[in-house]
């Protein structure tokens, strides 16, 4: 596999740990432990992924986050304490594509992290959006999505998202099932992370062109992509 792997976080033991076991697994593990080291790191090398803790010295994992973001589409999966449900909804508004609770089980990271890179390295054949569907237009060549012309500028999670959405246009998405197709996994009980991805879309889907297309929340079923009527600005 030989698969570049980026691990940001403080404890050496951890991440001593975590690189004989990815190692393990096909994976070439760079570590760093601090997040101004990160930036610098991640700036110079080509990672398939990044993993992020919230709790660094230096410059906090929310703020590698959002500089990150800035400059680059590189998945990230972020740590965050148990718990902490805070860190996990902004880390997921900033622009990650999952989150793992510490401690955690080796395994699972490991199966998070092919989860994330099947849905940047293995896509299905493109299937643009309906034609003419509310001025939205999803390039799935190009990887990009404009609404009335502007670019939404989505994270890669995103873009899966409403790909999918838009694929089938004024159709239930049940969250189970963008749970599965998006993340890699089943849906589980208190679990809000597509919640939060969509929110994202939804504001920047209204920032691009308000009143032209939302995403509606089916109390009880899922998430439908709807067009609002409306024009885009001048």
């Amino acid at each position: 596999m030989n698969c570049p792997v980026l691990i940001i976080d403080d404890d050496a033991e951890l991440t001593d740990m975590l690189g004989e076991y990815l190692g393990a697994e096909g994976f070439v593990v760079s570590a760093v432990h601090d997040g101004l080291e990160a930036l610098h790191v991640a700036g110079q090398g080509h990672y398939a992924l990044a993993v992020l803790d919230i709790m660094l010295p230096g410059l906090g994992g929310l703020e590698v986050l959002r500089q990150l973001r800035q400059t680059s589409m590189m998945p990230v999966l972020m740590l965050t304490a148990r718990g902490s449900d805070l860190d996990r909804i902004v880390g997921l508004e900033l622009g990650a594509d999952d989150y793992m609770p510490k401690p955690f089980n080796p395994r699972e990271l490991v199966a998070r992290m092919r989860a994330i890179l099947r849905r940047f390295e293995t896509r299905e054949p493109p299937r643009p959006a309906p034609a003419g569907f509310a001025g939205l237009e999803v390039d799935a060549t190009r990887f990009v999505a404009r609404l009335a012309g502007v670019p939404l500028g989505l994270t890669g999670t995103e873009f899966r998202i409403l790909e999918m959405l838009a694929g089938e246009a004024q159709q239930i998405h049940r969250r189970d099932a963008l749970t599965q197709a998006v993340l890699g996994r089943r849906l589980l009980n208190q679990d809000r992370s597509i919640d939060t991805h969509i929110s994202n879309i939804r504001r920047k889907l209204s920032a691009a062109a308000p009143g032209m297309v939302d995403i509606k929340a089916i109390r009880g079923q899922g998430y439908v992509l709807v067009a609002l009527g409306g024009k885009a600005a001048a």
